[in-house]
């Protein structure tokens, strides 16, 4: 029996129920009801995904849900993957939100337009792969769009925002990161509508069906600027630079719950839409096109860890890392097009198993990571590392999430991002046996920049690690925090399972890794790991057990010394002075902030980072010679927003105020103006003609 459409009219359904229930119930009956609905939301699609990974497959068409084209659905294990991943960290997320939504009134997250989109906004997560035909998916798409921009301003009016802002320059901070958000996002759909547009019309049908069939029949031209414009689109949803300035701003402005989905889950369909139309429905192209996917995810890599090191808001920080492993991600999908162009589909096929298993590895330490933040937020309303501090002895369990999360972020083992990393840097290495000078130059530089962001990604999350929960704390907040409450700690409880899973039995994954590598057309990796992805994924776990061994040993200890501590009688301290050679007790001034952590690591990637600082000495009245105060600034901008967007925006903010003229008030010229724009499209139809 196969239960894909069950399992999507069971989310659909529940969806509609937890919007309407979001709407009309009261605050405190709210918060719960719409959390466990969104949770059988998440269960449903999930359900649907592993049974679709697990080889079942399902078509369906819909005549009357579209207008003129219908609503064409199709499920296939790579549709799947997406499904699977979307609909568990929709569960977890689902769980933790109820706790973190409650006892904060029926602002933010807990108002009722928020707790009706929330279910909106996770059946889109699901349904999103699930899209057969071009007016299904760019549907789907712009739901899952306008839900996050929602959600994304839940907190415009206060909420749940940082006490150490004030509430209104707060709600200017959400109000401009929801700009930034709906700008980007609705550019890219402009991309991926004039890209499916051509795509429809030169392959003669905007089914997917009708795309893969004609694909082979378009020129070489017209695939690349179809190609060019869809990545450009999905690039951007992904995160990645030069693309990607929507992402820092939107997710540290969010609800927690929030930036988990959409930096865990909704990112992920970026990744898919480059997957499915370049490999699947355009079946592959040209070396050139994943050269450059390639060289935007090695940029992305680099670039996005770079600004999370020097990055003090802790959300900000994960947002970049996001940007950094979306990168790593492109770089995999971009190296399996290219083996696929050289004739090597075996070696393609363990790129993209590497990629697809990144995916499903950042998915979970990247939710728990974000979830970690929320409750490190919702405890002492500080984002900023320079002021927290501390939150080991006072959040000792968030703490032990956190560093599990940052674990598998960091790519050591035996943290699940190890693995996906791995396997990754092996399809490249392997790759240098493909003849050609391109693959020659790319793959090792390809290697380089891997090591290069693993390595930078440990500097940050010891930064974060250790400046956040380890260092004394910097502010009476950080000094009186307390443990999230049990939901919060279960929804992450449920993260942590997923990622001990992750890195301890990756194997589970390999055949349904196998089944959405074969469903683009590659096919399964047997031929080259001897065995197939399974068995490779079980002997990398294999060499990592002692290092499990070791770690489970630790956490062994350190809760046997912890929890009596955490709920049992605590011992009474001795104070006690001990001889400090005449130094006095250790304060919070004298250990590293975490912009002087990072200050190091500026200088030696100065010229790329561009930091900017500023010096300002105010004398006294009397004298100039005599100095009343020295204000010193330091920033480290985003250079690429710096250098590419603010002249863009400059630029249209003035031809916006010249263009006010045109605006005079009177009818005979407006009436002037709709008479000249007919007679030019009636010029450009004639000419067209």
């Amino acid at each position: 029996m196969n239960v894909i459409p069950a399992a999507l009219a069971t989310a659909t359904a529940v969806t509609g129920i937890g919007a309407l229930a979001g709407l009309v119930l009261p605050y405190r009956a709210r918060v719960p009801v719409v959390g466990v609905l969104v949770a059988g939301v998440g269960a449903a699609g999930a359900a649907a995904g592993v049974a679709a990974l697990g080889g079942s497959r399902w078509t369906a068409v819909y005549s009357g849900l579209v207008p003129l084209a219908g609503a064409h659905a199709a499920v296939d294990a790579l549709a799947g993957l997406f499904m699977a991943v979307a609909g568990a960290v929709v569960v977890a997320v689902a769980v933790y939100g109820i706790g973190y939504a409650a006892g904060h009134g029926a602002h933010g997250l807990g108002s009722r337009t928020a707790q009706a989109v929330l279910p909106v906004f996770a059946l889109s997560l699901v349904l999103v792969p699930v899209a057969a035909s071009v007016s299904t998916f760019l549907l789907l798409w712009e739901l899952m769009a306008l839900g996050s921009l929602l959600l994304v301003l839940a907190e415009h009016r206060g909420g749940h925002l940082p006490l150490e802002r004030s509430r209104e320059r707060g709600r200017s901070s959400v109000r401009q990161a929801g700009v930034w958000y709906a700008v980007m996002t609705h550019l890219g759909l402009v991309l991926l509508l004039a890209g499916f547009a051509l795509f429809a019309g030169q392959a003669g049908g905007e089914t997917f069906a009708a795309l893969r069939a004609g694909a082979h029949d378009i020129s070489p031209a017209v695939r690349g600027l179809v190609f060019v414009l869809v990545a450009l689109a999905f690039t951007s949803k992904a995160g990645a630079v030069p693309l990607h300035a929507w992402l820092p701003r939107a997710h540290p402005e969010a609800p927690s719950p929030v930036s988990a989905l959409m930096s865990a889950a909704m990112v992920n369909l970026g990744i898919y839409g480059v997957v499915r139309t370049g490999l699947d429905l355009l079946g592959g192209g040209p070396a050139w096109w994943w050269l450059a996917l390639m060289a935007v995810g090695g940029a992305s890599a680099v670039y996005g860890i770079l600004q999370a090191a020097m990055a003090s808001d802790l959300k900000r920080l994960l947002a970049y890392s996001t940007s950094e492993n979306m990168g790593l991600v492109l770089i995999g999908v971009g190296a399996s097009g290219l083996f696929a162009a050289y004739g090597n589909p075996p070696l393609a096929a363990l790129a993209l198993a590497a990629a697809l298993l990144h995916i499903v590895n950042h998915a979970a330490f990247k939710a728990l990571l974000f979830c970690t933040a929320g409750s490190v937020l919702r405890a002492t309303g500080l984002r900023d590392l320079d002021r927290l501090g501390g939150l080991r002895a006072r959040m000792p369990a968030t703490a032990g999430l956190f560093a599990l999360a940052a674990l598998g972020a960091v790519a050591l083992p035996p943290g699940n991002g190890f693995i996906s990393e791995w396997l990754l840097l092996q399809s490249l290495i392997h790759g240098l046996k493909v003849p050609g000078v391109a693959v020659a130059i790319v793959l090792p530089l390809s290697v380089a920049l891997i090591a290069l962001s693993a390595g930078i990604a440990a500097s940050v999350f010891v930064k974060a690690l250790g400046v956040g929960f380890f260092a004394r704390p910097r502010d009476e907040r950080a000094a009186s925090a307390r443990e999230a409450p049990p939901l919060m700690l279960a929804g992450m409880g449920l993260l942590a399972i997923g990622i001990v899973a992750l890195a301890v039995v990756p194997g589970l994954l390999g055949d349904g890794l196998d089944r959405a590598v074969g469903s683009v057309g590659l096919p399964g990796s047997g031929a080259l790991t001897g065995g197939g992805l399974k068995v490779r994924l079980a002997d990398i776990s294999a060499q990592l057990s002692p290092l499990w061994v070791v770690a489970a040993l630790t956490a062994a200890i350190l809760l046997a010394v912890g929890l009596p501590r955490l709920y049992g009688r605590r011992r009474r301290r001795v104070n006690a002075r001990l001889w400090d050679c005449g130094g006095g007790a250790p304060t919070p001034g004298m250990a590293y902030t975490a912009t002087s952590f990072a200050e190091p690591l500026q200088r030696v990637f100065d010229d790329i980072l561009a930091p900017e600082q500023d010096v300002n000495v105010t004398p006294v009245r009397e004298s100039a010679y005599l100095v009343e105060r020295v204000r010193f600034q330091h920033r480290v901008p985003d250079r690429i927003e710096h250098r590419l967007y603010e002249p863009v925006l400059r630029v249209l903010a003035r031809t916006g105020q010249k263009t006010r003229r045109l605006a005079g008030g009177s009818v005979h010229l407006y009436l002037g103006y709709g008479f000249a724009g007919l007679v030019v499209l009636l010029v450009a139809l004639a000419v067209g003609w």
